[in-house]
């Protein structure tokens, strides 16, 4: 049953009317409203109806009982269950993902998926940062639906500051990368600036939110508030994670896109459509 179904909704015409064409802020606003629910009513079938289409694994988890929708997407792991190593010259993935588009910053010009390129003054408003990674790397990380929608540092850093950019909710699946261009640029998003304790590199850790809860929130702030409670703007701070301290957790499946300045490099191999997990060297100086 669920085969044909699932062959149904991801008929890349059918997703993209589905998934974005429709109110997309007022049906972010409405789920993320349901998700919260925790009456058995609501609750019950909305998870059953989550592990259904998204394809959850919860073996990891440090529970499989939620009182809502919401306690399923931002599920805690049991200790362990993701392993980040010691090496200060690595870079660990800070989240579960499928990895999406990567490889060197041609200048300012990168890629959301083949064909589609975009500026990184386009994604970053600071001309400043735009410069500082210019011919870097870059790695696009998208959680799905169904992963576990945490993330971590991904090595030693102290959190410089945080830009909230408010935006669209776009779906930030393939088919809607292939449809809409320059999509990270229009969607909500953070611009987190960091730089890596032992050699002091910078690092740009940008999570996009994307359709239905997207919602963002970082420890470094406080995680009472979303970021878009927060309002626009950049707030400085200085908060010091370790390799794999957890940052924060989206709502909803959405992507993280990480840079690294010149000097540093991706891992090899890096594989498009590839699922990875929180804590797989992506990245070394």
């Amino acid at each position: 049953m669920r085969g044909p179904i699932m062959r149904f909704f991801l008929n890349e015409d059918i997703n993209f009317l589905v998934t974005n064409r429709l109110p997309r802020r007022f049906a972010t606003k409405l789920v993320g409203r349901l998700a919260r629910i925790e009456h058995p009513l609501i609750a019950g079938p909305s998870l059953a109806l989550w592990k259904f289409f998204a394809g959850v694994d919860l073996s990891d988890a440090r529970t499989t009982r939620f009182k809502s929708l919401r306690d399923g997407f931002v599920r805690s792991l049991r200790d362990g269950a993701r392993a980040f190593d010691s090496d200060p010259d690595t870079i660990a993935s800070p989240c579960d993902a499928i990895v999406g588009a990567h490889g060197r910053i041609e200048g300012d010009r990168l890629y959301q998926v083949k064909g589609f390129p975009y500026r990184l003054g386009d994604l970053i408003p600071d001309p400043g940062l735009v410069e500082r990674f210019r011919d870097g790397s870059f790695l696009t990380l998208r959680l799905t639906a169904g992963m576990y929608h945490r993330f971590h540092a991904p090595t030693d850093i102290v959190v410089e500051g945080v830009t909230y950019l408010s935006g669209d909710c776009w779906n930030v699946n393939p088919i809607a990368l292939k449809r809409v261009e320059r999509l990270f640029c229009r969607n909500e998003r953070a611009v987190i600036e960091a730089r890596t304790l032992v050699s002091g590199h910078p690092l740009l850790i940008v999570p996009v939110a994307a359709i239905l809860v997207a919602s963002i929130r970082l420890h470094c702030l406080d995680t009472v508030a979303t970021l878009r409670d927060h309002g626009p703007g950049r707030t400085a701070c200085s908060a010091r994670l370790g390799k794999g301290e957890e940052m924060g957790w989206f709502e909803h499946g959405s992507t993280i896109i990480l840079f690294l300045p010149r000097g540093m490099k991706l891992a090899e191999p890096l594989v498009e459509g590839d699922a990875i997990r929180a804590g797989t060297i992506v990245g070394r100086l």
